[in-house]
């Protein structure tokens, strides 16, 4: 395999203000041992939310399992105007002490003092050779304090709105938490974690209602509702503020963002129940009503079961048969080593824009999927041709 090829695939759209640069993680635990348990689980968690907080990334969905975990995760571009001071300060807030952000607030606004000759060399003369006038030197003295303060800014802004920033954070975070408090050393993870890029719209709904259905794959619960470490299953259980909205809201812009929607809670009663639908056609219902947790009735969760939901005209789900249900229920493995999923229009956009990775004679690079994912066939496609265990 070539060098190009080894590289992490980035959507080249990353700095798009209109076009969500969205990946799918994943990541195990070397040697994959079932050690991360309700305590490890919990403090991962903790953990993703500061790092999100911290990085600017956004968590649309997330599953933890015992030996690995799922990430969707939305980077949005860096603001052009870059990211104000008084937020980036709120950001270092979350990893750095008190004094710590006091200390770099004292640095940044005392390289902001704009001050003459004598605090700067200034140069005696222009490009002309001709004296420094009294605004010439304002001037380069203002140019001067504009690039100090971004010299202390860029810092820490270079680890934000970054994929491999983000994940880097989490994971390193993570396992110096892990060994200490296992009293071990040593890596955690295996090898480098793997993204898939996914297009807003039926892949990034699709993809979501994959990852929350993870511990019913597992054999672990029969509902997603009931699995505490999801984002399905934090939004339904969790309370109106902190994680529990982070979750809702993340799942609405999961569900909404090929259509300008961004993190609105008020929502979550609109996306819970067409999400619900998703991953209820998913979950194979028998006809009559659909048998939800008591968390889940209390939110107005949809409580149709597959029948009904087929029966409806507009059942608002991306999932249009029986086929595609089947085939989220079971391990897809275009979802993980796919490269990148969407329409046939996107992945070929994703394969233009990187040409120089593949042979001459690959005209395109939409696959269409095969064997246990070919339910997709037509609604969505990989950019890896995945011939052997699929």
């Amino acid at each position: 395999m070539s060098t190009n090829n080894r590289k992490r695939w980035i959507a080249p759209w990353k700095d798009s203000a209109t076009k969500p640069a969205i990946y799918h993680c994943i990541s195990r635990v070397v040697g994959r041992g079932f050690v991360l348990e309700v305590d490890e689980r919990e403090h991962f968690r903790m953990l993703m939310r500061m790092c999100e907080k911290f990085t600017g990334c956004r968590v649309l969905s997330y599953c933890l399992m015992s030996n690995h975990f799922h990430v969707l995760l939305e980077v949005p571009p860096m603001p052009v105007e870059g990211i104000p001071d008084q937020e980036l300060l709120e950001r270092l807030g979350v990893f750095y002490s008190e004094a710590q952000v006091a200390e770099v607030a004292k640095e940044m606004g005392d390289a902001a003092s704009v001050r003459l000759r004598g605090e700067f060399e200034l140069p005696p003369v222009d490009e002309m050779g001709m004296p420094l006038t009294p605004a010439q030197e304002v001037a380069m003295a203002k140019q001067e304090t504009a690039r100090r303060v971004e010299e202390i800014r860029s810092r820490y802004t270079r680890r934000m709105h970054d994929l491999s920033e983000f994940m880097k954070s989490l994971l390193e975070r993570f396992t110096k938490w892990f060994n200490r408090t296992h009293s071990r050393s040593g890596t955690l993870w295996e090898d480098r974690f793997k993204s898939v890029i996914v297009e807003s719209g039926v892949a990034a709904r699709t993809m979501a209602a994959y990852i929350d259905l993870n511990p019913v794959r597992a054999g672990m619960v029969a509902d997603p509702a009931d699995y505490r470490w999801s984002s399905y299953g934090e939004a339904i259980g969790g309370g109106r503020k902190g994680n529990g909205k982070k979750a809702r809201e993340g799942l609405v812009r999961a569900y909404f963002c090929d259509q300008g929607g961004g993190f609105e809670a008020e929502k979550w009663r609109d996306v819970s129940r067409l999400y619900r639908s998703l991953m209820g056609l998913a979950l194979g219902r028998k006809p009559g009503r659909a048998e939800v947790s008591g968390a889940a009735s209390k939110l107005g969760q949809n409580t149709l079961n597959t029948a009904g939901m087929l029966a409806s005209d507009d059942n608002g789900t991306v999932l249009k048969d029986l086929e595609m249900a089947q085939m989220l229920r079971c391990r897809v493995r275009y979802f993980t080593d796919g490269a990148v999923i969407g329409s046939k229009e996107f992945v070929n956009e994703a394969f233009s824009s990187a040409r120089e990775r593949f042979g001459e004679k690959r005209k395109d690079g939409a696959r269409a999927m095969k064997g246990g994912a070919s339910a997709a066939k037509g609604l969505l496609w990989s950019l890896r041709d995945l011939r052997v265990r699929i």
